[in-house]
């Protein structure tokens, strides 16, 4: 690694040389990833940069500093300034989508962090950047053990200063982000002081302790701090409004399309798919519930809801126990794996590198059912993992069955399926060889999230038609619940974020128009008040996909494989969405 600042030094003098504009725009994209990494050191380890400009950034924590916040900022504008004065007429349309990224990656930052100010109102943002630091070297391979403890020692040295910036920096937030941030201090504690401490080599073991004794003291001073400080300041609002979401979601999503127009197709194609949802579930609910008479005494939506319902509830009693969650997903991830292998969906990735772990604790709040962690993009032979959240062992007997019959035997097979197999895991895994290394640093580390979620929608769409697990009908009925779910999300965040959606309105839409259970619509919706402008990504991607499919499709005729349109796609990284189908032509 120490090559790189030596390469960066070239970079920033190419940059000023008379290059022709793809030169310069490579040159400006490396320098931005480069230096948007090691003004984040939790982040520069999961992506595999270990050392920047003589700095050994495992060892470091991000500075959350208003110092290092003024020089993250002016980095940024410089950048976005010297972007502005390339000649993009003699760009490239693989070029123009790079300039997309960068342009579209400084202005989300620059809102972020001059008009929304993550920094003052998130405590989350500090415990889930910290939980990150000290995870990464603990399951990440890049070094021998021993070597990546003591990065953590020397990260857990400088904890009390992070968390002293913490609580000076955040000035007020909304209590469910203070609810969240405080249950994710206690995962960080418990990754420290039982999991990481359990996997000590011994001869580090008294080492670790010294250091994790101060640290442990300043996150729970810092977990006193959220329940009896920033408690009382409660009065920021989780809503962006009608000024700064639209502009978030331009610059998230990279669609082409509005968050106002998206929400009225969604609202449309809401009122479809549960018409369609009626007919795939009526044969079901006839030989369920013979007795019922296909509820004809009912008519509108009172019917789609019962027959629906019913065939939907049958469908949920087949299910994993609390202990059998996470070996029921393994399976799945095999049983998916085999069924691309055997109908060459697509050509997989050489590379086996995949695991199947717990979600870590730090990052439950945000993903309560399960999630991916890619390769890192410069170290991509290293662990990528397929996460599956664990049902806690306190929960009530009544909320485990909540989840598992909202992930049944089917649902778990569609997360499965979306989350790595052929989904997040096959599509980063195939970013991760995107050449040249610039462009891959570029899509794999600020790619495109419309494109990313569509492709697991998408994915997910193309296993069904191609007949996985014989083309079940209980399968299809689940996945039209899904593709239900899909739409509720991108209704969720619009009308949440700008339109003053109370949290009754919204279980109501989960749960009646959706049918989901109770326990997702209740974490969904706290999911929807963390997080803004990535619930729509599902959506929004998976119809640009299908777009991007038909177009290639239609414009190289007889000769169009599956296969051939899957693999070409995947290639590109991730783009702009909007981008996709000029770059295949």
């Amino acid at each position: 690694m120490a090559k790189i600042a030596g390469l960066l030094s070239c970079v920033l003098f190419a940059v000023g040389c008379g290059k022709t504009p793809a030169q310069k725009l490579a040159a400006l994209a490396e320098e931005y990833v480069y230096g948007s990494l090691a003004f984040s050191p939790s982040a520069a380890t999961a992506a595999g940069l270990h050392q920047h400009q003589k700095q050994k950034l495992d060892e470091m924590l991000d500075d959350f500093s208003a110092e290092s916040l003024a020089k993250q900022r002016t980095f940024s504008e410089k950048i976005r300034d010297r972007l502005a004065d390339l000649k993009t007429g003699e760009l490239t349309p693989e070029e123009r989508a790079d300039l997309t990224i960068l342009q579209d990656q400084i202005a989300l930052y620059l809102l972020n962090f001059t008009e929304i100010n993550s920094h003052l109102h998130s405590p989350q943002l500090y415990v889930e950047t910290l939980g990150n630091a000290l995870f990464a070297p603990y399951v990440l391979g890049y070094a021998p053990k021993p070597d990546r403890i003591r990065h953590i020692i020397a990260r857990l040295q400088k904890v009390p200063l992070y968390l002293d910036q913490a609580s000076t920096n955040l000035v007020s937030a909304p209590d469910v982000w203070t609810q969240v941030a405080i249950e994710e201090n206690q995962g960080n504690i418990n990754l420290v002081d039982k999991e990481i401490r359990a996997g000590l080599p011994p001869d580090q073991a008294q080492t670790y302790a010294r250091a994790a004794r101060p640290a442990l003291e300043a996150m729970a001073k810092f977990d006193k701090f959220l329940r009896n400080s920033l408690s009382t300041r409660n009065n920021y609002d989780w809503r962006l409004g009608g000024s700064l979401y639209p502009r978030k979601f331009r610059y998230s999503l990279e669609s082409g399309v509005e968050a106002d127009n998206t929400l009225q197709q969604a609202e449309r194609d809401l009122l479809t798919v549960r018409a369609r949802m009626l007919e795939l579930a009526l044969p079901l609910h006839r030989e369920a519930f013979a007795a019922h008479k296909d509820h004809t005494d009912l008519s509108g939506a009172d019917r789609e809801n019962t027959v629906i319902g019913e065939a939907l509830g049958k469908i949920a009693n087949r299910h994993a126990t609390r202990e059998s969650f996470m070996d029921d997903a393994r399976k799945a991830l095999d049983e998916a794996r085999t069924f691309v292998q055997e109908k060459h969906l697509l050509t997989l990735p050489p590379r086996a590198n995949l695991q199947v772990i717990p979600t870590p604790e730090f990052m439950r709040g945000s993903y309560p059912v399960g999630g991916f962690n890619a390769a890192p993009a410069l170290e991509p032979q290293l662990g990528a993992f397929y996460w599956v959240t664990p049902i806690p062992p306190s929960w009530p007997k009544e909320r485990v069955e909540s989840k598992l019959r909202e992930y049944n035997f089917h649902k778990l097979k569609l997360l499965t399926i979306h989350e790595a197999m052929p989904g997040h895991y096959v599509q980063m895994e195939i970013a991760n060889d995107v050449q040249p290394k610039a462009r891959r640093l570029l899509r794999s580390i600020f790619g495109n999230g419309a494109y990313i979620e569509g492709w697991g929608q998408y994915s997910t769409q193309m296993m069904l038609d191609e007949g996985f697990l014989n083309r079940s009908p209980e399968l299809a009925l689940t996945f039209a619940k899904e593709e239900l779910r899909v739409l509720a999300n991108t209704i969720l965040d619009v009308r949440l974020q700008m339109l003053g959606m109370t949290d009754q309105e919204a279980l109501d839409l989960m749960q009646k128009q959706t049918f989901q259970e109770l326990e997702e619509a209740t974490a969904k919706l706290q999911r929807a008040k963390l997080t803004s402008a990535q619930l729509p990504m599902y959506y929004v991607g998976w119809r640009a996909w299908i777009k991007a499919r038909d177009e290639y499709k239609q414009a190289i005729g007889s000769a169009f494989s599956l296969a051939g349109f899957n693999d070409r796609a995947l290639k590109e990284g991730a783009v702009p969405i909007s981008a996709l189908s000029s770059l295949l032509k």
